[in-house]
């Protein structure tokens, strides 16, 4: 098992949470200051950050897995050929997780799944995509490969990759200087359009931007003025 899962940490769970129902998300746990939220293919963590701090308003790349020994395990025997990988089962505030360390630092955890499921009233079209900026891509993209992620072909051959995982969401490597890092971002396999008029409907700030690859809405974030979250279309597979 494979599911995408970002943590977000925020000071405004109450417009986070305005934001992901408008959008067509399932709110499936509710447990004080941590509440997830499923889409149609993938799920987003919300996590209670006090207003101002460093954690405020970022996003922790993340997934979730069935058996975390066995996916250590499999993670592992994967990146022996290729020399990547080091999955490291740990204890965190949370629990038993399991840590992957990118060539670049980059380090994030696959948590084992609170419910397996997802929630059938989400809307189908939506996907949660976990991005991973990174200066070394190509290994990035190993160690993704190397956790069990699906690579999807792109048009472009070029330092990008993308890659979904088995039971849900998408996992993008995209080149970056500086340290590697995380980012936040929607597919939608449906109207673009009907999001945009829901959203807008709901109070929610967004546009549409038309470009040679297709259409992106841009939503204001809710953490920052000035800034956007975005929902590229991308066609139904097959």
């Amino acid at each position: 098992m494979l599911r995408v899962r970002p943590i977000h940490f925020t000071s405004r769970l109450d417009q986070w949470e305005r934001l992901l129902t408008d959008l067509g998300m399932i709110r499936t746990v509710d447990d004080g200051p941590w509440k997830e939220f499923d889409a149609g293919s993938g799920r987003l963590a919300l996590h209670a950050a006090e207003a101002g701090s460093a954690e405020d308003g970022t996003t922790a790349f993340g997934v979730e897995v069935g058996d975390i020994a066995e996916f250590a395990r499999r993670t592992n025997e994967a990146g022996m050929e290729s020399g990547t990988t080091p999955a490291e089962l740990t204890r965190a505030d949370h629990g038993d997780t399991c840590r992957i360390t990118g060539e670049d630092g980059f380090s994030f955890l696959a948590d084992t799944a609170a419910h397996g499921a997802q929630c059938a009233d989400a809307d189908p079209a939506l996907a949660v995509v976990g991005v991973w900026f990174t200066p070394d891509a190509a290994a990035a993209a190993q160690t993704l490969r190397n956790m069990g992620a699906r690579h999807r072909p792109v048009p472009d051959d070029d330092e990008t990759a993308d890659f979904t995982a088995k039971n849900g969401g998408v996992l993008l490597v995209r080149p970056g200087s500086g340290n590697a890092r995380a980012g936040l971002g929607f597919e939608y396999t449906g109207d673009l359009s009907a999001v945009r008029d829901r959203l807008a409907a709901g109070g929610h700030q967004v546009s549409m931007t038309e470009e040679a690859f297709g259409q992106t809405l841009h939503l204001t974030n809710p953490d920052a003025a000035g800034t956007t979250l975005w929902i590229s279309r991308r066609l139904p597979e097959g």
